[in-house]
C-alpha cells in the first residue's frame, strides 16, 4: 500500500480508531508535527487516511491541537475530501443526546489559534460564506437516514476556546441566538481544510446539554468524563455512518472545494508599480 489516501477521517473525543489492517504514516509539515501519525487503509475499495486529532491517548487538548499541521498532513497524503466527526453539546431542547448535527456553519469564538496558511507576502481572502461541503454534507444527512440514525440536515456549530466549558451565561447567550451545537475543534479546522482545497464536512454528535440550555438552571454541569463516555457509546453509529458515506464519495473534484482559492488572493504590487 501506498502512503497515500483519497479520504481523510479525524476522529474526536472517545474516537481513537478507526480502520484495520493499517499502514502507518509519519508526516513532516513546515507547521510541526501532526497530532499522530496517519493510519492508512483500505475500505470498501477506497484509501482511508485516519487522524485522532487529540493524539493517540488523547493528550492533546482542544487549544493545543496543531490543526495546521493536521490539515497539512492530509493534503500531503493526496487527501482530497476530509471528514471530522466530534462531540458537542446540546444548544436547543430539540437536539437531543445522541442526535448527529450535520452543520453547515459555525461560528467561531476561540482565540490565539493559529488559523490560516496565507501570512504572506500576499494576502488571501478565503470565503467562507459556505464552509462545508455540500457533497459531503448530502451524503452524511443519507447515510444518518438510510442507518437509522437521528439527524438534523442543518445546524450551527459554535466553536469555544476550551479548554473549560462555557459559563451559563455564554450558554445561554448562544442557545438564544438560535445556534443549534457547541465544541471546541471545529474551528479552524474546517477553513483550513477549505484554504488547501479539501472538500470538508464535519457532523456533532450530541453527548450533553450544554449548561445554559434555554436559560435553565436545572441542566447540570457539563462533566468532561461524562462527554466521553457518551460519544464512546456511540462509536459504533459514527464507525458505521464512516463506512456507508466513504464508499459514496465521488472520485470527481468538486469546484466547491477544488476553487476555494479562485479569485481570493491579493498580490502584493511589484516594486516598479510602488
Amino acid at each position: 500500500m501506498s502512503a497515500s489516501a483519497e479520504i481523510g477521517v479525524f476522529g474526536g473525543s472517545g474516537f481513537y480508531r478507526f480502520l484495520d489492517d493499517v499502514r502507518e504514516v509519519e508526516v513532516q509539515t513546515p507547521y510541526g508535527r501532526p497530532s499522530s501519525p496517519a493510519f492508512i487503509a483500505e475500505l470498501a475499495g477506497r484509501t482511508v487516511a485516519f487522524m485522532p486529532r487529540h493524539g493517540l491517548m488523547h493528550e492533546l487538548p482542544p487549544h493545543r491541537i496543531n490543526y495546521r499541521a493536521n490539515v497539512w498532513a492530509m493534503k500531503e497524503l493526496g487527501v482530497r475530501w476530509v471528514l471530522g466527526p466530534c462531540a458537542s453539546g446540546s444548544l436547543q431542547p430539540g437536539v437531543g443526546i445522541g442526535d448527529f448535527v450535520v452543520c453547515d456553519q459555525f461560528v467561531d469564538r476561540t482565540g490565539g489559534r493559529a488559523d490560516t496558511f496565507y501570512d504572506g507576502p500576499g494576502v488571501t481572502h478565503i470565503a467562507a460564506a459556505e464552509p462545508y461541503s455540500p457533497v459531503l454534507r448530502g451524503l452524511l444527512i443519507d447515510g444518518c437516514r438510510e442507518l437509522g440514525i437521528s439527524v438534523h440536515p442543518s445546524g450551527t456549530l459554535v466553536v469555544i476556546q476550551g479548554p473549560r466549558f462555557s459559563s451559563r451565561a455564554e450558554s445561554r447567550w448562544f442557545s438564544q441566538m438560535g445556534w443549534e451545537v457547541v465544541g471546541m475543534t471545529g474551528y479552524p479546522e474546517a477553513i483550513l481544510a477549505r484554504e488547501l482545497e479539501l472538500c470538508y464536512a464535519t457532523v456533532a454528535l450530541v453527548t450533553d446539554y450544554d449548561a445554559g440550555l434555554d436559560g435553565r438552571q436545572d441542566v447540570p454541569e457539563v462533566i468532561a468524563d461524562e462527554v466521553v463516555r457518551v460519544f464512546g457509546q456511540n462509536v459504533d453509529r459514527v464507525r458505521r455512518l464512516l463506512e456507508w458515506v466513504i464508499p459514496r464519495v465521488p472520485r470527481d473534484i468538486d469546484p466547491h472545494c477544488a476553487d476555494a482559492l479562485e479569485g481570493a488572493r491579493i498580490s502584493p504590487p511589484s516594486a516598479e508599480t510602488v
